[in-house]
């Protein structure tokens, strides 16, 4: 019984000692740097800064502090790709975290966790397979939230398309709200993006294969997408057990191809985010992260 005992005892120190390193490793917040060849390159590289997944209330300080200070990056554009928020009141903090941000180039969608408010969550259900909207969540102030980020000029791409100059090049780019809740209607915005354009952008919350292939099939240089937090719970040196979607885990987190493999398809690029919900704290094996993309070419 004392063997018994004291193994159940060390298995118990070892259990809690990673989840202090996960609850320490969720506010580790790194900045990546990803080159993104985009072809034969003429003029300067151009620079996008990537945030995803924000998940933010107004106790996060050191995470507001943190993007904040992105700003001395000086992207040319930056590029959010949903989940802004986590609470009621969440709105006035994530305008204050992208203060310094607001004077550039902007573009945006919003995720399901900017619609409706976070609950408790069981962590066994994660590991199943994609989470399923309760609906009983509250409601969040998502209208704030768009306004405030429109009127500082950023561009709304929730099933919407547009043109954008970036660095004196002409982009065309387009988007779809978050396909995880169905609120995804890509044929709003369906049809081969402009071939004369320098880049041809294509943004989304959560990158379920439905709207990768849609933009791929349309000719997008360039995907953008999150909510995968890059697996959240990883293993050292397997990586994401899963994506809360439908993409396969080597591509939960990092610049890929889509299709997956191929050299002609798409580049897509999924950021593992900055938070988490505030009922799963934790992170392991896989750092909150910003991702400063430069692009290098531009497609001729």
């Amino acid at each position: 019984m004392g063997a018994v005992v004291k193994g159940l005892v060390g298995a118990s120190a070892v259990g809690a000692a990673g989840l202090a390193y996960a609850i320490t490793e969720a506010h580790r917040y790194i900045l990546r740097r990803v080159d993104v060849p985009l072809g034969r390159a003429h003029g300067a590289p151009i620079k996008v800064l990537h945030l995803s997944d924000l998940h933010l209330t107004p106790r996060h300080k050191g995470r507001v502090a943190w993007v904040q200070s992105l700003a001395a990056l000086e992207p040319d554009l930056v590029v959010v790709t949903g989940d802004f928020l986590a609470h009621q009141r969440a709105v006035p903090v994530v305008m204050d975290a992208l203060d310094p941000l607001l004077g550039i180039a902007g573009l945006f969608v919003l995720g399901s966790n900017d619609y409706y408010a976070p609950t408790p969550v069981q962590p066994w259900k994660y590991l199943r397979g994609p989470s399923e909207m309760d609906a009983q969540r509250p409601e969040l102030p998502w209208g704030e939230l768009i306004k405030g980020l429109t009127a500082a000029g950023w561009h709304d791409l929730s099933n919407a398309r547009s043109s954008i100059d970036v660095a004196g090049r002409h982009w065309d780019v387009r988007g779809v709200d978050d396909p995880h809740i169905q609120r995804d209607r890509y044929d709003v915005v369906a049809g081969p993006f402009n071939a004369d354009a320098d880049l041809r952008l294509g943004v989304a919350h959560a990158p379920y294969l439905r709207v990768l292939d849609a933009m791929t099939a349309d000719h997008a240089d360039l995907i953008l997408a999150g909510h995968t937090h890059g697996g959240q719970l990883c293993v050292p040196g397997v990586g994401a057990l899963v994506t809360n979607c439908d993409l396969d885990t080597k591509r939960a987190k990092g610049l890929s191809r889509h299709p997956a493999d191929d050299e002609s398809g798409a580049y897509l690029h999924v950021s593992a985010g900055l938070g988490t919900s505030p009922y799963a704290p934790v992170r392991f094996a896989c750092p909150p992260e910003a991702t400063l993309l430069t692009l290098t070419g531009s497609l001729d």
